[in-house]
This record gives structure tokens, sequence and C-alpha cells, in this order.
């Protein structure tokens, strides 16, 4: 079992019922549980004007799933939470956005995936969530906790 972070945020509908649908649905998979949450936070959008502002979490998982495996899971579930990914604008407003933070301490570069998360360490809607869920998580490559 591998424990894994994930930033889950949404700026379309109903912002918090979709992230708590999508913390629902991905625990209710096979070979996922949910470790921790953090509180939701309400943070201004990046790269979109006059965009309706975030809500964010972070959450920690166990998983037995591989890191690929686990991804086609979290873009599943964001399009059945009705996230349309506009291949323009990677910051069009969303139902959902599920990231992968941390995979383990694995660092993974593939051409679908990208782990540790390569800006997760730049985002504050990222670290704060993630400072109340692990501040002694270490990030494998800056060798840097969170706190």
């Amino acid at each position: 079992m591998t424990i894994v972070y994930l930033s889950l945020g949404s700026n379309l509908g109903d912002r918090i019922g979709y992230v708590q649908q999508a913390i629902t649905q991905l625990t209710a998979r096979p070979g996922i549980r949910l470790l921790s949450a953090s509180s939701f936070y309400e943070t201004e959008p990046l790269g979109c004007e006059n965009a309706e502002w975030f809500v964010n979490v972070a959450v920690a998982i166990e998983t037995s799933l591989p890191a690929e495996d686990l991804l086609d899971v979290c873009q599943q579930i964001e399009t059945q939470l009705g996230r349309h990914r506009d291949p323009q604008n990677q910051n069009a407003p969303r139902t959902l956005d599920i990231d992968m933070l941390f995979y383990g301490s694995q660092v993974i570069d593939s051409e679908r995936l990208v782990l540790p998360h390569p800006r997760a360490h730049l985002r504050a809607f990222v670290l704060v969530p993630l400072l109340e869920v692990n501040p002694r998580l270490l990030h494998p490559v800056l060798n840097r906790t969170i706190e």
C-alpha cells in the first residue's frame, strides 16, 4: 500500500458538493482508503480572469493501485462529475480538478504523469491544505518538508 496525496478543487456550480462527491467516489473504489482530509479553502483562480473562486482541499489516501491506474480513476471521477477539458485553456473553470501531488516518495516522469507534481511547491492553494494533512511530508526531489 502506498500513501498518496491529492489536491481537489472546483470553481463551477456546487463547488463544495463536487469536492465532497469526488472524495466519496474516490474512497468507494477498491484499493483506496481515505486517511485524512484538510479543511475546505476558498482560493483565487490562477490564470483565469472573472472566474468564480475555487474551493480546494487536500487528502491523504492509501492505495494498492499503481500510479497511472490511480490517475485513470481520478480522471474518470472528474468526467463523471462534469469536468470538460478545454485543450485551448488549461485554466478554464471546472466542476472538478483532481491533481496527484505525491505517490509515496516515488519520482515519476512519464508521458501521462509527472510526480511529485511539478508546481505543487509553488502553489499556496496546494501547500496550505497539505500542511494541515501532513506538515512533515518530505518532498522527494526538493528534500524539504511541506512545513
